[in-house]
């Protein structure tokens, strides 16, 4: 396809969603790598539109006749779900109707992530959406509000979406259908702090190369409305220029300003001194996460109302309200989630109850320094000498008190403190770091590296008679060499190969961290031991079209994304049907 005006980037938050946008149109002048954000029509009250930068990642499910009719209109038209300002809203009253998490639900293994099952626990006159459609409603409302204001539909624009870099392979997919059910069509993944990354070159411009060396280990430490999100990028040198390679990702942990919210709703509560039942504490929930945003905001006022509507004769009333103040959410979230503790200490394991009510994989320890703690000393290699500089970003991370704790936290660790990268908005930097890798790509930028450290190859059986107790000889055939740049992908050259489909056959995968100079397509025969590893194979049934056990002549083609996730697709003889088997490179790293 040729290429786009407009590359655009899209943070799909838990709590907040962004778009931001670069015009290619504009040549190779100073201002071609201006990244703009979009201003994003929403309902802020009932039959009242305003445009905001951040796009709030509630969906509203109205009861009947509950709005006046044509009072949930907006530019591009009337619907019977609200998105945005209102329906964050509208959740701290009527929280049994709001769809809040929706990209924590995206990425749980333990529930249908396509089958309507939010509002969690919600009453049964409540519809019901599932993490995918609600997450397909904030992306389609940005593509209303771009195509009203922009002179050519999003649709055909070049869209980098940005995810978590623990996301797993199925919730990767989830996003890309979620983006398709929008009507985005295609769209290109990009792991988050990556993208905060490339927020901060953009912002920095020829700059940066004056914040950081060589030699340098910069943190990129993303805590968001769900998750934290930890990263590790080196920073080199080649023909003299300064150049920054990510070497590290961690874990998938779901751990951020929801976790916070409970915590100031259970201690708001306790200084209620009255009882809420369950609906009323959801509603707490929401009030909380509201009064904590606009305390950490900047030039925020010293305290917030909170107010808990009344459902029963134990509020007297009708309706509670107290004050939250600053100097106590500041002080709860520091101690409670950035407390102080030592170097490589990890998180702690909490003992687990027998029988658990299904919901997220939360993670057991709220200590986000411990976290920080445990990834850093895996990662030793990566950073003998300690970390030298860190990038925060996340809403959560907004806060001047929560970047001076884990500044100082990280600096006790080693012999020299931490530098604080700043330039980007924590909130918005997501999006516009997307939109600024999509430029890099186009050879308009720095481009950070992310090269395998080893070279895979896939398993090709031979062609040979039949032995009893013997399996027919394996060949290594080489898919991405030692090197390989996350975001590019390559054709294998040479023969075709025969693919079993309609029914279960094994995938091999080898890696090899010594023949470093094998390329795409190269094939191994016989080698000695320990020069290619066995990883662990993948089993997988093929769709026939109907005809089971047929070997479909195929030629191969590798990508590695900018996930660390190697695809292999198998492209049919006649190009009409393809089938694609994926991996992850860092989990067999």
């Amino acid at each position: 396809m040729p290429a786009s005006r407009f590359v655009v980037g899209i943070d799909l938050g838990t709590t907040n969603s962004v778009l931001a946008w670069v015009d290619t149109a504009t040549g190779d002048t100073p201002d071609a790598a201006a990244v703009h954000v979009l201003e994003v029509p929403q309902l802020v009250k009932a039959g009242e539109a305003a445009a905001r930068e951040r796009l709030p990642s509630f969906l509203y499910l109205p009861a009947p006749n509950e709005f006046p009719a044509g009072s949930l209109a907006l530019p591009w038209g009337t619907g019977d779900r609200v998105v945005g300002e209102l329906a964050r809203a509208r959740g701290a009253e009527v929280p049994g109707r709001v769809v809040a998490s929706a990209k924590s639900w995206l990425c749980s293994v333990g529930v249908d992530r396509t089958g309507a099952i939010l509002p969690w626990n919600a009453p049964e006159d409540v519809p019901r959406v599932s993490p995918l459609a609600a997450s397909a409603a904030f992306l389609a409302h940005l593509r209303a509000a771009w195509d009203a204001a922009m002179p050519e539909p999003l649709a055909a624009q070049e869209l980098y979406l940005a995810v978590p870099a623990s996301f797993d392979a199925a919730a990767r997919d989830l996003t890309i259908r979620a983006a398709a059910d929008a009507g985005l069509g295609a769209a290109h993944l990009i792991e988050e702090p990556q993208a905060a990354v490339y927020a901060w070159l953009a912002a920095r411009a020829s700059e940066w190369r004056n914040d950081v060396k060589v030699g340098d280990v910069i943190l990129v430490c993303d805590v968001g409305g769900g998750t934290t999100d930890l990263s590790l990028v080196a920073v080199g040198e080649e023909n003299g220029s300064l150049v920054l390679e990510r070497k590290a990702v961690g874990d998938h942990l779901l751990l951020g300003g929801d976790n916070m919210d409970l915590a100031l709703a259970h201690a708001v509560r306790a200084k209620l001194g009255t009882t809420l039942d369950e609906w009323q504490f959801r509603g707490l929930v929401h009030a909380a996460r509201d009064a904590k945003e606009k305390l950490l905001a900047v030039g925020g006022k010293a305290k917030e109302p909170v107010v808990v509507l009344g459902r029963s004769r134990k509020v007297v009333g009708g309706a509670v309200r107290t004050d939250l103040a600053r100097a106590d959410v500041e002080a709860s979230l520091v101690d409670g989630f950035f407390p102080v503790v030592p170097a490589g200490e990890g998180p702690r394991a909490a003992r687990r109850t027998a029988l658990q009510e299904l919901g997220l994989p939360y993670a057991a320890d709220p200590a986000i320094t411990r976290h920080v703690a445990g990834f850093v000393a895996r990662h030793r290699d990566v950073a003998p000498d300690g970390i030298t500089a860190v990038l925060f970003n996340g809403g959560v991370m907004r806060s001047d008190v929560l970047r001076k704790r884990m500044a100082d936290v990280l600096s006790a660790w080693q012999q020299t403190p931490v530098r604080i990268l700043a330039g980007t908005h924590p909130d918005l930097a997501v999006a516009q770091g997307a939109a600024t890798y999509g430029l890099a790509r186009r050879g308009r930028g720095v481009r950070i590296r992310g090269g395998t450290a080893r070279a895979y190859y896939v398993g090709v059986e031979s062609a040979a008679p039949a032995v009893p107790g013997m399996r027919a000889p394996v060949k290594a055939l080489c898919l991405a060499p030692f090197g390989m740049e996350e975001g590019s992908e390559v054709e294998l050259p040479g023969a075709e190969f025969g693919l079993v489909v309609g029914e279960p056959a094994e995938f091999l995968f080898f890696g090899s961290s010594v023949r470093r100079d094998d390329r795409p397509g190269t094939v191994v025969e016989g080698w000695p031991a320990g020069e290619l590893e066995e990883l662990a194979p993948l089993e997988a049934t093929l769709d026939a079209a109907g005809e089971n056990g047929r070997t479909v002549p195929v030629r191969l083609q590798a990508t590695l994304t900018e996930l660390g996730t190697l695809e292999l697709w198998c492209v049919a003889r006649d190009r009409d049907r393809r089938w694609k088997v994926e991996f992850s490179t860092r989990q067999a790293s």
